[in-house]
């Protein structure tokens, strides 16, 4: 790490971060990549994001089937949480990772910018799964849709994707999770 990044982190106890909120600054100050900093910012605003979105979402459910006793209901809505945690979870962990190597002095820019790819891949990896989640017909509000056929410049991909069976959405984010932890363990 060069001198300006442990300027930026500081180095004694004081400096350093105390949880998930404070590894987000810290992350950003000792680091020297640009494009992690840049991940930092916008995997922060994504996880939050899609916080809220789950947090959301599990009030709505919980209101929806408050008066239904165990069961299915309950199930569906540890289901939703546990979802939730596996698409927040890998999107913070490139920071967490960078925070504490750095925190050790272990960091470098190589690191740093290796993890800010893998957190940007991971982002695209929700999208590939949520495009091949997508059913061919669909119910919404009383009527059935159908998916739009792909076009444009990526209709080839989007169309590769549409192909696949759904069950296979949750593969790609899992090998770009699995490929973060991976990277964190190598360089330990």
């Amino acid at each position: 790490m060069s001198e300006t990044a442990q300027e930026r982190a500081g180095s004694d106890e004081e400096h350093t971060y105390s949880g998930l909120f404070g590894a987000f600054p810290y992350a950003y100050r000792a680091s020297d990549s640009r494009l992690f900093r840049a991940y930092v910012v916008l995997g922060g605003l994504l996880a939050l994001v899609l916080a809220l979105f789950f947090g959301l979402a599990i009030v709505t459910l919980l209101g929806q089937t408050a008066t239904a006793s165990g069961g299915t209901f309950t199930f569906s809505r540890s289901l939703f949480v546990l979802v939730g945690f596996f698409a927040v979870g890998p999107l913070v962990a490139p920071v967490l990772f960078v925070a504490r190597q750095h925190r050790r002095g272990l960091g470098d820019e190589r690191y740093d910018r290796t993890m800010a790819l893998l957190g940007l891949g991971f982002v695209l990896s929700l999208y590939v799964a949520s495009v091949v989640s997508i059913p061919p017909s669909y119910e919404m509000d009383g009527q059935v849709m159908q998916r739009d056929a792909p076009s444009g410049l990526f209709a080839p991909i989007v169309g590769a994707l549409y192909a696949l069976p759904a069950w296979t959405s949750p593969v790609f984010p899992a090998i770009v999770a699995l490929g973060m932890y991976l990277v964190h363990r190598r360089q330990r």
